[in-house]
């Protein structure tokens, strides 16, 4: 306190000088009708200014809580949406059964960020900041607003590790869907903008600007989520198969939020199958 007064009564005059200074500006724009304007529309084009720049800051740092919203209303949309086609593959069979409620919400989604991604090699992973506590497993499908991503490899408490379809040992069922032809998509290791799609007959005919979806048949995905489209065949004459080029619908460079797909039906479907599987002898 000593020494705040002993500042006070070193600086004494200049305070002295201050004070009067803005008793003259409030004496000028009180008393003075061009002056007080002036001072009007200064004041409020500062005080506008200030509060423009604080809500920008303010807008800033809310947009991590905006994105986060963002993402759960996505996961909300998600599922009702994997509802509806359900519900409609389950009127189109025509069956005398009661609704089966069951079929209808077959996935359930798990929103997450990506906290780490890789597009630069043969072999590229992406992690995400949910695991094991949010029920993540091992070959989960993840996709992103209905685009294919990759599917989960190795999960911990609180993340998981996912391969990539930019990744060259990463094969995935698929269908080209104007024809309805199924297919496998594998990336090649050069461009992480397309992949290719094998084992088209030579046939059958795709078109540039077909769309590529996973098929019904495959053990990760659901059906019917976007690969890409595709963007160049080619096909000699001593070939049994098409080369197709498929422009991939995600964008793996900008890829920051992802949902996991949680199949209920996935461990009964691959437990039927393995009691299925007959040893040879």
């Amino acid at each position: 306190m000593q020494r705040l007064l002993h500042f006070f009564y070193e600086y004494r005059a200049f305070f002295t000088f201050l004070i009067l200074q803005l008793l003259c500006v409030w004496m000028i724009v009180q008393n003075n009708q061009y002056q007080g304007a002036q001072f009007f529309n200064t004041s409020n084009r500062v005080a506008a200014g200030v509060s423009g720049t604080t809500q920008e800051v303010k807008n800033y740092f809310d947009l991590r809580g905006i994105n986060d919203a963002l993402s759960e209303e996505n996961k909300w949309l998600r599922q009702k949406l994997e509802q509806r086609e359900q519900a409609i593959q389950y009127v189109s069979l025509k069956l005398d059964s009661v609704f089966d409620s069951d079929m209808v919400e077959r996935f359930e989604f798990v929103n997450a960020k990506v906290v780490n991604n890789s597009t630069a090699r043969f072999k590229n992973f992406i992690t995400i900041n949910r695991g094991s506590k949010e029920g993540v497993e091992p070959g989960m499908a993840v996709i992103n607003d209905n685009r294919a991503v990759g599917k989960v490899k190795t999960v911990s408490e609180h993340f998981s590790v996912i391969i990539s379809l930019l990744n060259i040992d990463e094969q995935s069922s698929a269908l080209i869907k104007r024809p309805g032809h199924f297919g496998t998509v594998q990336w090649d290791g050069t461009d992480p903008r397309f992949i290719d799609l094998k084992y088209i007959p030579r046939h059958v005919v795709p078109l540039v600007g077909d769309s590529i979806f996973t098929s019904d048949f495959n053990a990760v995905f659901p059906a019917h989520v976007l690969v890409g489209i595709i963007r160049e065949t080619r096909l000699s004459e001593s070939d049994q198969f098409h080369e197709i080029e498929v422009e991939l619908a995600q964008d793996f460079t900008k890829l920051a939020y992802v949902q996991v797909v949680k199949s209920r039906l996935k461990k009964e479907r691959d437990s039927l199958e393995q009691m299925t599987i007959v040893e040879p002898k």
